[in-house]
């Protein structure tokens, strides 16, 4: 093989790893984004943009309860006692965390607040430990399930912490 060839093959894997690390930020950034939207939408008490976070089949588990399928996610959004946050004034902050993707599925492990208005000022209502487990779909990423665990000092909430570093 001449100095050609062997200079064609490393500008090749070059390209080819290029390529490979450009495709995982677009999926990492794709995959913050719709983790994102998930606060502004239900802070505007947005049923069906909240729904289409999830595949629609997917899964909400919180402490309050468990939410199958988007219609479920969205009931709740509309509910009487989300609707009553949005009135009041809300804010769910979230941090995208640890994201580790492996081709068409990832798993996202932070944590999140729900911060509502009443009388003088604002109170966190709840931080909460989250895991996201996402699937590409021909839609984009979306959340197949979320787990979410207050952070009340139960073990539970730590553990789904620490499974990030896994």
């Amino acid at each position: 093989m001449d100095n050609t060839e062997n200079d064609r093959d490393a500008v090749a894997r070059t390209i080819a790893e290029l390529n490979a690390r450009v495709a995982y930020l677009e999926d990492r950034q794709a995959i913050v984004d719709l983790m994102t939207t998930y606060g502004p939408a239900v802070d505007a008490g947005s049923a069906d943009a909240v729904a289409r976070v999830w595949t629609s089949d997917g899964v909400y588990d919180v402490d309050t309860g468990v939410m199958c399928g988007r219609e479920e996610i969205a009931t709740m959004v509309r509910g009487d006692m989300h609707q009553g946050y949005v009135r009041a004034g809300c804010a769910h902050i979230m941090e995208p965390g640890r994201i580790r993707v492996d081709r068409d599925t990832a798993v996202a492990t932070g944590k999140s607040m729900l911060i509502v208005h009443g009388g003088d000022g604002f109170t966190v209502l709840r931080a909460t430990a989250n895991r996201w487990e996402l699937v590409r779909t021909d839609e984009g990423w979306k959340c197949a399930r979320r787990i979410g665990r207050v952070l009340d000092g139960r073990s539970e909430a730590r553990e789904l912490l620490a499974s990030a570093g896994e």
